[in-house]
């Protein structure tokens, strides 16, 4: 019975680090990179928004938010490891192939480190390397405004235009240089709808407002032709009274952020409702 015991242990001993440094579940390699050879995942974090802070010089940082990724190398048994070094260089290295940049290389206490970034189709997308010989992780952001999954409601809407004559909305959605409303701003849509159905002696302008990116006539064309795409779903779909909106395009002429910053364009793409 002893010596079986003692077997069977054995045996679990000779098949666990095999079973442990397999993928972790649902795992994968990012887009953008393949793995350095013998290595496997043995964490990763896949998150739709969040934050991380990336060295970009010295003791500068630059705080980037998006789309999240994390993931958490180990060498294999038996597998000859590469130096922290050569694992910065294949990455550094496979960035500059499609266009990407260093943009800081740095060791701290034998750990190799670099910030690299990508511009790509109007995207921004960042990557932190860290590495050591056995081990190494990966930072990736994909840049872009966080989805606003809490809209304002239809009283709050009211508050703000009888306050101040109108409300900015933010919850309404196109996709870039277009006009047709994505479905994401359905919830929105119900709320401007609702607040006009509790009061039917208001009537408003819609307003189209967008960033400084492109032409200025483009712009004020895009910024009408969304407005028209609001007033269009609230009369066709939710039931609103045509004769209670307006559409006009302001365009990139009323900024209520600096235009600098993918943050401050974010705020300045939106549409506004006016009381007339």
């Amino acid at each position: 019975m002893k010596k079986l015991l003692v077997s069977s242990l054995l045996l679990l001993a000779g098949v666990m680090p095999v079973i442990a440094q397999e993928d972790a579940e649902n795992s994968k390699d990012p887009a953008m990179f393949t793995r350095m050879p013998g290595f496997y995942i043995y964490r990763y974090d896949d998150i739709q928004f969040d934050r991380f802070e990336f060295r970009t010089g010295g003791q500068k940082t630059e705080a980037v938010e998006g789309h999240s990724l994390f993931i958490d190398y180990w060498l294999r048994e038996n597998m000859q490891p590469p130096s922290g070094l050569q694992i910065v260089r294949n990455y550094t290295n496979a960035m500059k192939k499609i266009g990407g940049q260093v943009i800081y290389e740095w060791e701290d206490g034998g750990s190799q480190n670099t910030t690299m970034k990508l511009v790509k189709g109007g995207r921004e997308t960042w990557v932190y390397v860290y590495a050591v010989e056995q081990n190494y992780t990966i930072n990736i952001i994909e840049k872009e405004a966080m989805a606003q999954d809490v809209v304002a409601d239809a009283s709050s809407m009211a508050k703000s235009i009888n306050e101040t004559g109108k409300v900015a909305v933010y919850g309404i959605y196109f996709d870039t240089g277009k006009s047709t409303l994505k479905p994401e701003s359905i919830p929105t849509l119900q709320e401007i709808a609702k607040l006009l159905k509790t009061d039917p002696a208001l009537k408003l302008y819609v307003v189209g407002h967008t960033d400084n990116t492109g032409t200025f006539d483009a712009n004020i064309k895009l910024s009408l032709d969304r407005a028209n795409a609001v007033v269009d779903a609230l009369v066709s779909q939710h039931g609103v009274n045509a004769a209670s909106l307006n559409a006009w395009g302001d365009g990139p002429t009323a900024p209520v952020a600096t235009n600098s910053s993918e943050e401050g364009k974010a705020l300045n793409r939106r549409v506004e409702l006016v009381k007339q």
